[in-house]
C-alpha cells in the first residue's frame, strides 16, 4: 500500500509524492514546512496534495478559499482526529460513542465557562493570582534582578494558571509543589511534537514515566486537597463522575490534558509578546503609556501593595497592548488547521473551482503563509507593534489583491477547531504584560537575536531557539 503511487482521478489536485516509501515528503516538510509549501505553491498553484508519512494532505493556500473548508464541517470533520491524537498523547481512552455516550458533547458544553460572564469571573481570579506572584517577585527585587526571560514567563504563567484553574496547594511550600509539577510539565512538553507525530512514547526516554507522575498529581485524592479551583474544572470533574467506565487514572489524565491545553501555547506566546516589546523601545513606551493612562483615569495606584482591578472592557480598550500582542502572535504562531474527509466528495470552492477528495483524505489550511504574506502585511518579517491600529482604533480590515479578507489573523485555529479558551488566553497575556509594565522597569541584558524553533511547526506557538537574560526592578 505504501509503495503505490495514487493515480489521480479527474478533479483531484496534483500530488507531490516523494521518493521515500511511506515517508513521502515528511522529512523535508518537518525541516521547514513554511518554505516547502511556498515552493510548491509557486510550482503548482493554490491547491495541491502532499504525501506525508502515509497520509495524503491537500493544502488550500488561498485565504479566500478558507471559508469553504471551514463551512463544510459535516463532510470535513475535526473532532475525531483531535480526540485520537489527544487520547494517545495524554493516555486516556478515546471518547468513543459506544463506551462513553455524549461525553465529548458534555465536555464541549463546559466551554461556556470560558465566555461571557463566567469569563469575567475566571479572569478576575487570574488577575489576583498574577498580582500575588508579582508581589512575591517585587518583595525579592529590591534592586535590579536578572533572570532568563522564557523561564520567568514560564514560572509566572504556569503558577498563575494552575492556581486559577485547579486551586491553591495548601501546603506551606505551595510554590515549591507547583514548581515541581512545572518542571515535569516542561520535560513532557519537550516530547510533545514527537507524540503528536505518532512516535511511540516508549522511544522517548523518560517521557512515559514523567507523564505518569504528572497524571498522578491530578488523581481525585490529590485534587480534593487543593483550595478554590475554577468552575470549569469542577464541572469537568462532575461530568467524569457520571461515567463508571472512566477509571481514576483516566479522569486524572483528562485533567492533565486540560492543563496542557491551558498553558502549552500561552507560555511561549507570552514570552514572544514580552521579548518583542523589550526589543522595540518605541513599542514598550507606547504600551506603558497606555497602561499608566488607564491607571490614572481609574484612580488606581501601582505598586506591590495596591490591588489593580481591570474590567474586560478596560482590557479590551488597551488598543496598543492588544495590537502589540496580536503582532507577536502573527509572527510566532504556526498552527495547521486540519479537517478529515468523511466520504468521497467534491469540495466546491470560489470561482467554480472543485477539489475531488477521497474518504480519509486530510485537508489543511496553513495560516502562517497568510500571516507572512507581503501582500496582506507590508514587511511581514518586521515587528510593527501598531499594525492592528488605525486612527487610534482597532484595525480589522486587511486586503489581498484589493479584496477584503474575512480571515487575516488565525493563531487560534478556525471554525470547529477554534481554541475554546482563546478569550481567557488573550486576557491572561494582557494581564501579565499589564502588571509587568505597571510594576517594573524592564530591559534586556543580552543583545542576541532569538529565533523561532521550528520543531513545533504546525502545532501552535513556536518556542524560542534560546533563552535570553533580562533584568527588572521596581518602578520608582
Amino acid at each position: 500500500f505504501f509503495f503505490s503511487v495514487f493515480n489521480r482521478k479527474t478533479g483531484e489536485p496534483p500530488l507531490i509524492n516523494g521518493w521515500i516509501p511511506y515517508l513521502g515528503k515528511a522529512l523535508i516538510f518537518r525541516k521547514d514546512a513554511f518554505k516547502f509549501l511556498l515552493d510548491q505553491q509557486k510550482k503548482l498553484g493554490d491547491i495541491f496534495t502532499v504525501h506525508i508519512a502515509g497520509r495524503y494532505i491537500t493544502f488550500i493556500m488561498d485565504p479566500f478559499q478558507y471559508v469553504y473548508v471551514i463551512r463544510n464541517s459535516k463532510q470535513l470533520e475535526f473532532h475525531e482526529f483531535a480526540d485520537k491524537m489527544a487520547s494517545k498523547t495524554f493516555d486516556y481512552p478515546a471518547l468513543s460513542k459506544g463506551k462513553f455516550p455524549d461525553l465529548k458533547e458534555n465536555l464541549h458544553r463546559i466551554y461556556q465557562y470560558l465566555q461571557g460572564k463566567p469569563l469575567d469571573i475566571i479572569s478576575d481570579h487570574m488577575m489576583k493570582n498574577l498580582q500575588d506572584i508579582f508581589e512575591w517577585k517585587c518583595s525579592q527585587a529590591t534592586d535590579w534582578e536578572t533572570e532568563k526571560m522564557y523561564k520567568f514567563c514560564c514560572s509566572v504563567m504556569f503558577e498563575a494558571s494552575f492556581v486559577t484553574l485547579y486551586g491553591r496547594v495548601p501546603a506551606a511550600d505551595g510554590h515549591k509543589v507547583i514548581s515541581e509539577i512545572r518542571d515535569k510539565f516542561i520535560k513532557f512538553d519537550a516530547s510533545f511534537p514527537y507524540l503528536a507525530a505518532n512516535i511511540p512514547i516508549e522511544l522517548l526516554g523518560a517521557t512515559k514515566k514523567v507523564r505518569k507522575e504528572l497524571i498522578h498529581h491530578f488523581l481525585l485524592q490529590n485534587m480534593t486537597k487543593w483550595l478554590g479551583g475554577s468552575k470549569v474544572v469542577q464541572a469537568r470533574q462532575d461530568i467524569f463522575e457520571k461515567y463508571e467506565l472512566l477509571g481514576d487514572y483516566d479522569k486524572a489524565a483528562h485533567h492533565f490534558a486540560f492543563l496542557w491545553a491551558s498553558v502549552g501555547n500561552t507560555i511561549p506566546a507570552t514570552f514572544w509578546a514580552m521579548y518583542y516589546l523589550l526589543r522595540h523601545p518605541e513599542a514598550l513606551a507606547a504600551v506603558r503609556d497606555e497602561i499608566d493612562h488607564l491607571l490614572q483615569s481609574t484612580g488606581q495606584k501601582r505598586g506591590p501593595t495596591y490591588n489593580i482591578h481591570l474590567t474586560r472592557e478596560q482590557l479590551d480598550n488597551l488598543v496598543y497592548l492588544e495590537s502589540a500582542l496580536n503582532e507577536s502572535l502573527r509572527m510566532c504562531s504556526s498552527s495547521m488547521n486540519i479537517r478529515i474527509s468523511q466520504e468521497d466528495f467534491v469540495l466546491k470552492l470560489e470561482g467554480n473551482q472543485e477539489v475531488g477528495l477521497r474518504k480519509g483524505d486530510w485537508i489543511a489550511l496553513y495560516p502562517q503563509i497568510l500571516h507572512m504574506d507581503p501582500e496582506v502585511y507590508e514587511d511581514p518579517k518586521e515587528y510593527k507593534f501598531d499594525r492592528y491600529i488605525e486612527n487610534g482604533k482597532k484595525k480589522t480590515t486587511f486586503y489581498k489583491a484589493g479584496r477584503k479578507l474575512k480571515y487575516f489573523l488565525m493563531p487560534f485555529g478556525s471554525g470547529i477547531s477554534m481554541c475554546p479558551g482563546r478569550f481567557l488566553a488573550m486576557n491572561e497575556m494582557k494581564m501579565f504584560l499589564f502588571l509587568l509594565l505597571a510594576h517594573f522597569d524592564v530591559e534586556l541584558v543580552e543583545n542576541k537575536a532569538v529565533r523561532l524553533d521550528n520543531s513545533r511547526m504546525g502545532l501552535g506557538i513556536l518556542l524560542p531557539d534560546v533563552d535570553i537574560a533580562f533584568r527588572y526592578k521596581l518602578r520608582s
